[in-house]
């Protein structure tokens, strides 16, 4: 499994459900990345997406304990019913798209991360764990910086040398 998620200067990922930024580049790297495969998110993740619905060309699972089923996505009532559903596509690709508790809470069961960085403070209200401080991820990449809609960022992968099992 794997996390995907802009963070900036402070590893803040968002305020008031959103975005901290908008920036295309990350926009396409994100789609190009999860297109054709699983995410798996909180409810107010799936809430922040435009009309409160999920991604297109992917699998959408989302935890939202007392949730009403839907067609469109798989709703997951417990993590125990989440595990379990991410268990039976092990040979998927699985992104975690948010938000921040989810981040934190399914950051030990991920082998790789997708973190692209902004060189700016966004000033958010939710941040995602600082993974250059967590003994167990390494920095693997960083791509040279770029500008994009005016912001300087890079896109950075981590790799977990202990990933717990599901």
């Amino acid at each position: 499994m794997k996390v995907i998620v802009a963070v900036d200067e402070k590893w803040g990922i968002g305020k008031k459900n959103d975005l901290l930024f908008s920036i295309p580049l990350d926009m396409k790297f994100f789609r190009e990345k999860t297109s054709g495969h699983v995410i798996v998110m909180g409810s107010n993740t799936l809430k922040s997406f435009p009309g409160g619905n999920p991604l297109k060309n992917r699998t959408n699972i989302v935890l939202y304990p007392g949730g009403e089923k839907r067609d469109d996505c798989i709703i997951c009532d417990s993590m125990e019913e989440l595990k379990t559903e991410l268990r039976k596509r092990e040979n998927e690709e699985i992104f975690v798209v948010g938000g921040a508790m989810f981040y934190h809470t399914m950051l030990p069961y991920c082998d790789t991360a997708y973190i692209t960085k902004v060189e700016k403070d966004g000033g958010a209200e939710v941040f995602f764990d600082n993974l250059d401080k967590m003994d167990n991820w390494k920095l693997d990449y960083t791509s040279e910086k770029m500008e994009s809609n005016g912001l300087t960022i890079t896109f950075n992968t981590y790799v977990n040398n202990d990933v717990k099992p599901l």
